[in-house]
């Protein structure tokens, strides 16, 4: 797909580095040409050597050639490049782009680029969460700096968080959809549900799950990636999005949810993606005040709970003719059974599976493992990946149905 496209890769100096060398692979397997800016550290982590071979280019690094004395011009590597990408950059390198310094190549290079430029980055947990960080990503963010958000998982000092480079594949994949838009849902509206919802028992205490939204997230961006429309309904979360293709609706409860869902359906809608891990209960009568111990006798709390709309059910009811439903069934046992049932119970047009037995499945995770049942009877099986790449996968899935 990126056959004659020229990408310009940045490496600072991070122990990421090595995935720099995985992310040139990729993109040279994919037709483009690469040429690579280190800065002095990122020696240190990786050689010049490794990166030539692997992209078949000299490495640059200083302005000048110190053998010869030719010039690397900067103006030029911005002008020949069509997507400048830093890989892994470093709150150090974050910050001086922030600033506008220049004090290295890779940074000049920056200053001068006329081309699209996104970062990759990977630090420790409290770096990525410092102020000065968020207010540095923020400031380039505006500036129309593309940012790859880091995933969470074990740190390089031995900390569990939010810090590590993306993966190389999730990030050849965000190249693709700079560089070779694909424009398949392009005058689609598409209404998604993502994130858990919360029930309230009194001002203090709520019901939830362990849904962080990530899934629902993903297939969000992906429809905006082809050029739909999206209305995205939330539960709470972090996670932000980052096309200006997704109208974010933020809600708590399930009820919340619901007037929403239905408010956007009634409106009109292409096709509806069931992703929110909805509660399926709610407390049958919320406290004003905060319940104290004392209140209760025997140092008993019981809690009666009713049901709360069935939001796919719901919409099943009104389905118009020519509108896709695809809902979500996260199950502990008899999987396959149970997703049938909510098939025929909610009239969707097909429904992706999770298995909470599958590791790396479910909640919590930034990973996913899926299978698709459609009103035929047919499965369709996928391996564990990343949750953007399963987006992917079910986006792909959706485009191809005889509705699309």
């Amino acid at each position: 797909m990126l056959e004659g496209k020229h990408i310009l890769l940045g490496i600072t100096g991070s122990i990421a580095a090595y995935k720099a060398a995985i992310l040139a692979r990729s993109l040279v397997k994919e037709g483009a040409e690469v040429k690579v800016i280190m800065t002095d550290m990122a020696k240190d982590f990786i050689t010049p050597l490794t990166m030539a071979t692997l992209t078949k280019n000299p490495i640059l690094v200083d302005h000048f050639d110190p053998q010869n004395g030719s010039w690397n011009s900067h103006i030029a590597l911005g002008i020949w490049a069509d997507l400048y990408v830093i890989a892994p950059v470093t709150a150090n390198t974050i910050a001086k782009m922030s600033s506008g310094i220049a004090d290295n190549l890779l940074l000049t290079t920056y200053l001068s680029a006329r081309c699209p430029v996104m970062i990759a980055p990977a630090m420790d947990l409290d770096m990525f969460e410092h102020p000065a960080t968020q207010n540095n990503l923020s400031t380039l963010s505006k500036r129309g700096v593309i940012v790859v958000e880091p995933s969470s998982g074990e740190l390089a000092s031995g900390l569990e968080g939010k810090g590590r480079m993306e993966e190389p594949d999730i990030i050849v994949e965000q190249i693709k959809k700079i560089l070779c838009p694909i424009t398949s849902f392009s005058g689609k509206r598409i209404l998604v549900t993502a994130g858990p919802t919360r029930e309230e028992i009194d001002p203090v205490r709520f019901i939830t799950n362990y849904s962080s939204g990530k899934m629902g997230y993903a297939i969000a961006e992906e429809f905006a990636a082809r050029g739909a429309e999206v209305l995205l309904v939330s539960g709470p979360t972090s996670l932000n999005t980052s096309s200006k293709l997704i109208k974010r609706i933020d809600v708590t409860s399930s009820e919340e949810m619901f007037q929403q869902t239905m408010e956007i359906y009634k409106n009109g809608v292409d096709i509806v993606v069931l992703c929110a891990a909805v509660s399926d209960f709610t407390p049958n009568k919320r406290s004003e005040t905060k319940i104290k111990r004392e209140q209760e006798k025997n140092n008993k709390f019981i809690l009666e709970l009713k049901p709360t709309q069935d939001i796919a059910a719901e919409l099943g009811k009104i389905k118009r003719p020519g509108t896709l439903h695809i809902g979500f069934a996260l199950e502990t046992d008899n999987e396959v059974q149970n997703a049938f049932a909510k098939l025929d119970k909610k009239n969707l047009d097909a429904i992706v599976l999770n298995s909470l037995r599958d590791e790396g499945a479910g909640f919590g995770t930034d990973t996913n493992k899926i299978s698709i049942i459609d009103i035929k009877g047919s499965i369709k099986d996928f391996n564990i990946k990343s949750k953007q790449l399963v987006a992917v996968d079910i986006v792909n899935y959706i485009e191809r149905l005889p509705e699309c």
